[in-house]
């Protein structure tokens, strides 16, 4: 049974391709550049290809095109337009659009197409961050406001995960640079968004340190064996859905009195590392506002 979605609501446009519902109508009515399918009760419904043609518009548009002149275009002018125009300045929003559409078309070819050709111009650090994290944010709000799946979600991301672990792996071939710490990277129990955490362990080794990483949902006692085994530990975890906000203090407080000695430190970061309480923040433990924060800190 084929489970991809395609068919999309108005909103649905808007969450993806970043233009109101109510100027999409108007570009619709007075242009034609959609045409939508309704539902016994008038709702629109759009297919993939009007959310790849709306995308298409979009880029075009934001490059000074106006849709009176777009809408006259043959279709397949659009795209040809587009690969065109495609420069540094725009390749991040093009690049975005097209692993929207890898994503929902549960398509790996676009991906690793789209993919290898941001390598062609930037490195894979810029890649991550001037694309995939602007990515990953998107995509955390299309899931927020059931523009997709928790599958398109998954999908996507072990994806990206494979580009982290290959490029990774390159670095670990060779001997760690610095032996004055080790890191050790982590997430708490019940945790398991990895992307970030598995980012950070590329850049520390990237970095010339030696890691050892641990991955998701990891009880905070068994960090202690740790200790007998390397002397200055850096500890790192990613705080996205746990401990939760009400629990978060007292998760680092027991870290910090059951975990951490003489010469290791503890570094936080992830989205609800903002509700640690200052009071806890000191020379053993801190917390970082982004992963690029927390990398210029290495």
């Amino acid at each position: 049974m084929n489970n991809i979605k395609n068919s999309f609501s108005i909103k649905d446009l808007e969450n993806l391709s970043g233009i109101k519902a109510h100027t999409i109508r108007i570009w619709e009515k007075r242009y034609n550049v959609l045409e939508p399918s309704r539902t016994d009760t008038n709702i629109r419904l759009y297919d993939l290809q009007s959310l790849q043609k709306l995308l298409n518009i979009t880029l075009l548009h934001n490059h000074g095109y106006k849709i009176s002149k777009i809408s006259k275009y043959a279709p397949e002018k659009i795209p040809m337009l587009v690969r065109e125009i495609i420069t540094e300045k725009s390749v991040k929003n093009h690049a975005i659009s097209a692993f929207k559409m890898a994503m929902m078309n549960f398509d790996q070819a676009q991906f690793h197409t789209t993919y290898n050709d941001l390598l062609a111009e930037k490195s894979f650090r810029e890649v991550f961050y001037d694309v995939f994290i602007p990515f990953i944010t998107e995509i955390g709000l299309l899931w927020q406001t059931d523009t997709i799946t928790t599958v398109h979600e998954h999908f996507i991301s072990s994806l990206i995960q494979q580009k982290i672990i290959n490029n990774s792996e390159k670095i670990q071939r060779e001997e760690p640079k610095f032996d004055d710490r080790v890191f050790v990277l982590f997430l708490p129990s019940n945790e398991i968004h990895e992307l970030g955490l598995m980012y950070l362990n590329y850049e520390i080794l990237f970095h010339g340190y030696k890691t050892i990483y641990l991955g998701e949902s990891v009880p905070f006692q068994d960090l202690m064996v740790l200790n007998q085994y390397f002397d200055n530990i850096t500890f790192v975890s990613y705080f996205t859905v746990e401990p939760n906000k009400d629990e978060v203090n007292e998760y680092v407080k027991q870290v910090q009195q059951k975990v951490l000695v003489d010469n290791t430190e503890f570094w936080i970061t992830g989205r609800l590392s903002e509700y640690i309480h200052p009071s806890l923040i000191n020379a053993q433990t801190k917390k970082f506002a982004s992963i690029r924060e927390l990398v210029d800190a290495i």
